[in-house]
């Protein structure tokens, strides 16, 4: 394991943070059940990332290591995802067979968020050539330490199954499972502020 330095981003990091993610995310589960196709996937998930994490960049929420390899969007209690934004890329680009699905997925995500003002981790990635080295676990430490310091929850879904053990091990409960039609499944996960 190499040491990792992980900083906040700023609007000036904002297209390298948002290309680390989409690099992640190529080969995840639930991204490319909506985006099958190369082209679909490279034109959208963009714009699907700064609609859904994209105000983690306002609120100095986004977090990125040094040299770009990895990043994740933090929003904090309070601040939502751009519904509108991401409805439209859903309109637009995932097929009809698809999207009735989605939607279900959707609506079982916000079921399962957390009543209560907490952090949610919208995305998290580490481009594929450097996963396994730190990068994840020093990004999810980095913006645990706020969360616990201020004494909030933490809330995500985890869209590929790999990564449930690193999420565990920094704390969060497996809530239950999100599935709706086609989809594959989602885990939607919680931790509790540390003492």
């Amino acid at each position: 394991m190499e040491s990792t330095r992980v900083r906040t981003a700023t609007s000036a990091d904002e297209t390298p943070v948002v290309q680390a993610i989409v690099a992640a995310f190529a080969g995840d589960p639930v991204v490319r059940w909506c985006f099958p196709r190369a082209h679909q996937y490279l034109a959208n998930m963009a714009p699907f990332t700064l609609a859904f994490g994209g105000a983690a960049f306002e609120h100095g929420a986004a977090h990125c290591t040094d040299d770009f390899s990895g990043a994740a969007l933090w929003l904090p209690p309070g601040v939502e995802s751009d519904e509108k934004a991401m409805e439209q890329i859903i309109e637009d680009s995932v097929t009809d067979a698809v999207r009735g699905d989605l939607y279900g997925v959707l609506q079982q995500m916000a079921d399962f968020h957390p009543r209560e003002p907490h952090w949610y981790l919208p995305l998290i990635g580490v481009d594929p050539p450097h996963q396994g080295k730190g990068h994840g676990g020093a990004l999810l430490a980095y913006a645990l330490e706020r969360c616990d310091r201020e004494g909030r929850l933490a809330y995500l879904e985890s869209t590929n199954p790999k990564n449930i053990t690193l999420y565990q091990r920094h704390g969060f409960k497996a809530l239950g499972t999100i599935q709706a039609g086609s989809s594959p499944p989602m885990v939607p996960m919680l931790r509790t502020p540390a003492n």
